[in-house]
């Protein structure tokens, strides 16, 4: 079986037009991902389209030497079945894309042997468990099953990305060689002009960048500054938008940090493998913050969980008409600040919204799903009674639930919690991990202003467990004990600063509690009043 390597190319990406024809190195980025790919032997076909757009582009193929074939713009399956048309059923076909420059010959060869020791129809080095960087990414699999899918499917998105269907017949099975690496989180792929500098500084001082190894370029990116803060994403850490927009939280002395400050906080956090950020219409201009940085290229890379507007104008005696243009108002400015046509999950802010006017909020809600104005719906809920209600709904996919070590309230929701999840996959994310910074407090005076009968009691057990647990500090204990809790998805933790978001990420990275600790902290918790555990309670003087 002899194998041919078919990169697809374009100039009408959309978060970077025309990326393709961007050097590197001196070297037009599709060039150069070309002639890696081919450095070992192997043959190199440039898969582009035939639509006007990409005339330069085939030009340019051209001039330097390398196969270049045009097909359809939107059906790039069409295109490599139709680049390949004198090859051979049996004919490994290497899928690769123009913005992926890091992959190179000796990557694909082992990839090949790989691919033929193990018997396979196909393999990729892409995703966390290759241990291989975003962007090292190339798929294998025979001739004869992409023309099946050519011949088989009409769905538009195994059309645009060639393999899905492949996939589904033959299973995903990932390149294992580099596992032991732990990159799969780092990023070197070019999406956006920030991917563009990044990999302009991997090559930078390079005199061989059609040879150097992938590898090498791996060690490359790994030495940049902004390169991930730990070895293992922090995927269950969730951003927490407030303080982007308000002066929040209880031991906030900073007040919220500056538009330059916000924008790292939220692309860095993004780097390291956070997958959600949440905000909401009541927390100042945190929606607008989040917009204009996401839409730089960035949107596709986190999901955002933003909340309905508390509602607080709107008559108790409103009509289903008035409520529905109040929702309306609070949805379509939320579309607007996040600079979205959709919202990725909006949250009821209260609970009491499923049932209010007569159901009008949640109904208008639905309507609007429907419509495609937001992926999903769920409710933020402050008690278990709220939480009961929430679950009963069918169309309530995303929970957002207060819960902290000294919050004691949730042991028979956790319960019910675990059911749904198991029978319709809902997300859990919890809030108040530090209790809006309170808990890792030694100052008794913001305890009493939390309305805490007995501060110095708690401050005392709290640096016990830490002594006890040996944890760094209070913070990574309470960090620890909710990270430990197996039926919720994420911790929503807000920060004003990098140095803030460096430290969370070094907490999530270290090794959780055992459920023995878990139910010995419970045991000696102390107990608190409502009062306390719920922040709009609290003193505001």
């Amino acid at each position: 079986m002899a194998s041919v390597a078919v990169l697809q190319a374009r100039t009408t990406s959309t978060r970077l037009p025309a990326k393709a024809l961007l050097p590197i190195a001196g070297i037009p980025m599709a060039v150069l991902a070309a002639k890696r790919a081919a450095n070992t032997g192997r043959t190199v076909v440039v898969a582009t389209s035939s639509d006007p757009s990409d005339d330069a582009l085939a030009a340019l193929i051209e001039s330097h030497g390398l196969r270049c074939f045009r097909g359809s713009l939107e059906n790039t399956l069409e295109r490599f079945v139709e680049a390949l048309a004198s090859y051979d059923d049996a004919t490994l076909v290497f899928r690769l894309t123009a913005d992926n420059v890091f992959p190179d010959g000796q990557l694909l060869d082992e990839m090949e042997e790989e691919f033929r020791n193990r018997g396979l129809d196909y393999l990729s080095s892409t995703g966390v468990e290759s241990g291989l960087p975003y962007g090292t990414s190339a798929e294998l699999t025979l001739l004869r099953h992409l023309r099946a899918a050519d011949c088989a499917t009409t769905d538009k998105y195994d059309r645009e990305h060639v393999t899905p269907y492949a996939i589904r017949r033959f299973g995903r099975q990932v390149f294992q060689k580099y596992t032991g690496l732990r990159k799969g989180h780092y990023r070197c792929t070019v999406d956006n002009l920030d991917d563009y500098l990044r990999i302009q500084k991997v090559f930078s001082g390079i005199e061989a960048p059609i040879s150097v190894p992938a590898l090498s370029l791996i060690d490359r990116l790994a030495a940049l500054d902004d390169a991930p803060l730990s070895a293992q994403p922090a995927a269950r850490l969730v951003l927490g938008g407030a303080q982007l927009g308000l002066d929040y939280g209880i031991a906030n002395t900073a007040g919220k940090p500056a538009p330059g400050e916000s924008r790292a906080l939220i692309k860095t956090a993004i780097a390291n493998g956070v997958c959600y950020i949440d905000t909401a219409r009541a927390y100042g201009n945190s929606e607008e913050v989040i917009g204009k940085v996401l839409s730089h290229g960035w949107a596709d890379r986190a999901r955002v969980i933003t909340k309905l507007d508390p509602l607080t104008d709107c008559p108790a005696t409103a009509e289903e008409a008035s409520v529905a243009a109040f929702v309306n108002a609070s949805v379509y400015r939320s579309c607007a600040a996040l600079r979205r046509d959709s919202l990725d999950v909006l949250l009821l802010h209260r609970a009491e919204h499923l049932d209010a006017w007569n159901h009008g909020v949640w109904r208008r809600l639905l309507e609007l799903k429907r419509a495609g104005v937001m992926v999903a719906l769920g409710v933020s809920v402050q008690t278990p009674a709220e939480l009961t209600r929430a679950v009963r709904e069918p169309d309530v996919t995303h929970i957002q639930l207060p819960f902290n070590v000294l919050d004691g309230r949730w042991s028979d929701s956790i319960r019910l919690l675990q059911q749904v999840r198991i029978e319709r996959g809902i997300t859990v994310h919890v809030r108040s991990a530090l209790l809006q910074g309170l808990l890792p407090s030694v100052d008794p005076g913001l305890w009493t202003k939390a309305n805490a009968a007995e501060p110095q009691r708690i401050i005392d057990w709290l640096r016990a467990l830490v002594s006890e647990y040996r944890r760094e500090d209070v913070a990574d204990l309470c960090l620890a004990y909710v990270r430990s809790q197996t039926w919720l998805d994420g911790i929503v933790v807000g920060m004003e600063s990098l140095a803030q978001l460096a430290q969370n990420i070094r907490y999530f990275s270290t090794p959780p509690l055992q459920s023995d600790d878990l139910r010995r902290i419970d045991l000696s918790r102390p107990s608190l009043a409502d009062e306390t555990l719920n922040p709009a309670l609290w003193q505001r003087s």
